[in-house]
């Protein structure tokens, strides 16, 4: 099978020929369809993740047909449509496991970082960890539900139940919640980059009642914010932004460092909190409410042997919506 290969930082992928895996017990081999390119795969590139298996296939939004099953599989049938998310097993025994909160588990393994993921034409997975794809979204919309829907969701969720809802880097994950914030009846006001008007503009098409740059406070003050974009600054910005009780949640897996601030952009109970991974539970509840709102996700596609060039067009802001890898049919 063709795969674009993770050799180690400062290294662009390179594309192979490799043996089809063997699916193991309990696990799928799916033919892939589309896998979506997020942060998370620059992070891994870029060496601030720093252990990775290598070499490595990337790529954790995977959306594939099921073509084999190991022993003692008997959730998926061959042929059935499934997707492949970040959280690609949990050890299950933990207090984290056992607590509800596998997505804290310490012998977590991750999709395209542990495990070999979607930047191929084929990928194993853990039965226990796939989840079926909602009718009525053709693959490469679908893919960018695994992650960026996902995380997003859980971030919303932890944002608490506010009005007033701020959210900081207007990418993938952004465009599918504010779709949801406003189907639960509340209020976005986006944050770009400096001048990013077309990102401003997105963001308003998207449902955002108001967009600017980061470094603008907004007309109203906020119920919550959350911040995608990976830049530790945004945290102070969002604290002035938040009112008394307000929530500021970190959406991502890495962030540059947070500089000092003063205490009173705390005080007032303003709570500061990280998302880390997902939960099965997640994904049960986000794949059941898109269809509902309906979300639309917007994609800019590119061939498998172009995921070096979609990785410099995450990396300089220049995709609408989700960047996704188109690899079947």
């Amino acid at each position: 099978m063709r795969a674009m290969i993770f050799d180690g930082p400062a290294r662009p992928l390179r594309l192979a020929d490799v043996p089809v895996p063997e699916p193991g017990p309990g696990e799928v081999l799916l033919k892939v369809r589309a896998c979506g390119i997020c942060r998370t795969d620059l992070h891994i590139v870029d060496g601030e993740l720093a252990e990775p298996k290598l070499p490595l296939i990337p790529g954790h939004q995977i959306v594939g047909s099921v073509v084999r099953v190991g022993e003692g599989v008997d959730r998926f049938a061959e042929g059935t449509r499934v997707g492949v998310p970040w959280l690609g097993s949990t050890c299950g025994v933990c207090r984290h496991c056992r607590g509800g909160r596998e997505n804290l588990c310490d012998g977590a393994r991750f999709t395209g970082y542990h495990r070999d993921g979607g930047f191929a034409e084929y990928a194993v997975a853990d039965a226990r960890f796939c989840f079926p794809i909602p009718e009525g979204y053709p693959d490469l919309q679908a893919a960018p539900l695994l992650c960026a829907g996902l995380i997003g969701y859980r971030s919303l969720v932890m944002a608490g139940h506010g009005e007033r809802l701020g959210i900081y880097g207007f990418g993938a994950a952004a465009h599918i919640v504010t779709q949801v914030a406003r189907f639960q009846g509340r209020q976005v006001f986006a944050f770009t980059r400096s001048g990013d008007a077309g990102g401003q503009a997105f963001a308003r098409e998207m449902g955002a009642v108001w967009a600017g740059s980061a470094g603008e406070r907004p007309p109203e003050e906020l119920d919550a914010a959350i911040i995608f974009a990976p830049a530790g600054e945004l945290v102070p910005a969002a604290l002035r932004a938040v009112g008394k009780g307000g929530v500021v949640v970190c959406g991502g897996i890495h962030m540059s460092d947070i500089p000092p601030f003063p205490y009173d952009i705390l005080w007032g109970e303003r709570s500061i909190k990280s998302v880390a991974n997902l939960t099965r539970r997640d994904g049960e509840e986000f794949l059941a409410l898109a269809p509902r709102v309906p979300v639309r996700t917007e994609v800019q596609p590119y061939p498998l042997e172009a995921a070096n060039g979609a990785l410099d067009d995450l990396r300089r802001g220049a995709i609408r919506g989700a960047g996704v890898l188109v690899v079947g049919p």
